[in-house]
């Protein structure tokens, strides 16, 4: 295998995995908003957990998809032409959640804040449902012909593994959330949610860990295996350090969990980036679907440069905001008076 195409098939995997843990909480701290919020006072608190960090975690969803189209353009124009659909629902899901981030806290009413908050939390389950199924049908395969193009109609794609793709990512947002906001908040809302994850950690958990396993089965690396097992492995300590009150580790761990399960599915599918279903003779692999050397090479530069950037800045960042919010650090409404 060619050096340049397989680095970049795994900093691809690496920036899906980065997004995943990042973007998740903050995904998952929005779709808490309605269910597990009492009162405006603790959504108010949970969405300024976030609110530091929300826009610049989505970096590392709009830099995959550039890599991709930079480094593979066969394998990301066949991937999002086919799921041009599912696509497009996700890009509005992510319209109306920026927005809604934006207008909530400038609405004069009780309900144009409960609308605004319908379309955040609305907003949430469906950009992560989306990512997850495109991400476990990029794994899984698509009804790709010789020339990359889908055959079947505008829902061809839609199969039990993107919804197995679409359950892993939402339960793992909202257990991720969790332990989030067990780290970033005190009062109630730390004691429930640590009381929430003693009992569906696991639960919320398993839809990851059987994508994981499909994948890995369907391929049957040793490597993949040894991955899976300890994903693990990893989500068994990260629940006894849940059920120990162990804030701190019970993050860590899911993030390692994560990294351990992306890890595993990448590995076992390498080379190919897409499978067709009705011809291994069409799949997408790292050779095929590939940019020149020299764009690679040029690329390979600029990340050196880019990647320790934007990992310095996001780390900074989280640093300044690292401390805990309640209730009591929530100043009261104030209206917001059109100026005529």
């Amino acid at each position: 295998m060619e050096f340049l195409p397989t680095l970049w098939f795994i900093l691809i995997a690496v920036l899906w995995a980065g997004y995943l843990f990042l973007e998740g909480f903050d995904l998952g701290v929005g779709m808490l908003l309605r269910g597990f919020a009492r009162g405006e006072s603790q959504r108010r608190v949970l969405i300024n957990t976030i609110g530091p960090v929300w826009d610049g975690n989505e970096v590392w969803l709009l830099t995959a998809g550039g890599a991709t189209f930079a480094a593979f353009p066969y394998w990301y124009a066949s991937l999002f032409s086919a799921l041009y659909v599912p696509l497009v629902l996700v890009l509005l899901a992510l319209i109306f959640r920026a927005v809604a981030f934006e207008y909530r806290g400038k609405a004069h009413t009780a309900l144009a804040r409960s609308l605004w908050t319908w379309a955040l939390c609305a907003g949430s389950y469906a950009a992560a449902f989306g990512i997850g199924a495109l991400l476990a049908l990029t794994t899984t395969g698509l009804p790709l012909d010789a020339n990359g193009d889908r055959v079947g109609g505008a829902f061809a794609w839609f199969n039990g593994y993107a919804v197995l793709g679409g359950l892993a990512a939402v339960g793992f947002c909202l257990v991720h959330a969790l332990a989030f906001l067990s780290l970033k908040t005190d009062g109630d809302i730390r004691r429930r949610t640590g009381r929430i994850l003693r009992r569906a950690l696991p639960a919320f958990a398993v839809p990851l860990a059987a994508w994981a396993a499909v994948v890995v089965d369907g391929h049957g690396r040793t490597a993949g295996w040894a991955l899976l097992a300890t994903a693990v492995v990893v989500l068994a300590g990260a629940w006894a350090a849940a059920r120990g009150g162990r804030e701190g580790w019970t993050f860590a761990g899911l993030g390692a969990f994560l990294l351990a399960g992306v890890a595993a599915i990448f590995v076992s599918v390498y080379p190919v980036v897409l499978p067709s279903t009705l011809d291994p003779a069409f799949d997408l692999t790292v050779q095929n679907a590939s940019s020149t050397p020299y764009t690679l090479g040029v690329m390979s530069v600029v990340a050196a440069f880019g990647i320790p950037l934007v990992l310095a800045y996001q780390a900074w960042t989280y640093w300044v905001f690292r401390q805990r919010l309640s209730e009591r650090h929530i100043p009261a409404p104030h209206p917001v008076r059109a100026i005529v």
